[in-house]
């Protein structure tokens, strides 16, 4: 039986959603953020050292990285659909996305919420990450204008992976001015796997880290 740890408003709605597209059975366990302090519980920590969610427990084994749960639901449980293999064309792309979403786009977001909730007060600090944010934006920004998934082949776990990235981009106030990204957000969240996972795992209320925005 595969298990899935899922905490409320975190980066693991990404596994409960592609856990609903490839059709997977699947136990759910839910944690709760403390609701002063958004830290996950302790509950996490009997699960895995690190006590983070997304965190899956198959054949008597923790596994935790979104990236590395993503490729193993695809690919050990579901035949690779909705990965790429070595032979498919654009395996290379696929790669790429997959690691874009929390190698590149959320670090600088990171910063920005953490440095909202802290006060600030290092401008030059934080002068740098919005360029490096604002430069990440129009990358995809550019090429989802132009296509409806990351890659032209159709929908992926790299989707998933970016798609909860950018739900915290839009909590941070930063697709204002992104009406590609907005409308691919749409998309993602018009998907049967992506309602049933609302369903399923709980709404999301990711307002709770909108801190510093009028």
């Amino acid at each position: 039986m595969l298990t899935v740890h899922h905490l409320n408003n975190s980066r693991s709605h990404r596994i409960v959603w592609l856990c609903e597209e490839l059709g997977l059975d699947y136990e759910l366990v839910k944690h709760q953020r403390n609701p002063e302090t958004q830290r996950a519980p302790e509950s996490l920590l009997g699960v895995h050292p690190l006590g983070k969610a997304p965190t899956i427990v198959h054949g008597g084994r923790a596994i935790v990285e979104s990236e590395a749960i993503i490729e193993y639901l695809c690919n050990a449980l579901a035949g690779g659909r909705l990965s790429r293999g070595v032979r498919d064309a654009d395996y290379g792309e696929y790669l790429q996305w997959l690691a874009y979403a929390e190698g590149t786009l959320f670090p600088g977001l990171l910063v920005d919420l953490v440095y909202a909730w802290t006060g600030g007060g290092n401008d030059a600090l934080m002068g740098f990450f919005d360029v490096e944010i604002a430069k990440n934006h129009q990358y995809i920004e550019d090429l989802l204008a132009q296509q409806d998934h990351l890659l032209a082949s159709g929908f992926s776990g790299a989707d998933i992976n970016l798609g909860w990235a950018l739900e915290f981009s839009e909590c941070r106030g930063r697709l204002k001015n992104s009406p590609a990204l907005r409308a691919y957000l749409a998309r993602l969240r018009a998907r049967d796997g992506y309602r049933r996972a609302i369903e399923r795992g709980g709404p999301q209320d990711l307002s709770v880290f909108s801190a510093g925005l009028a």
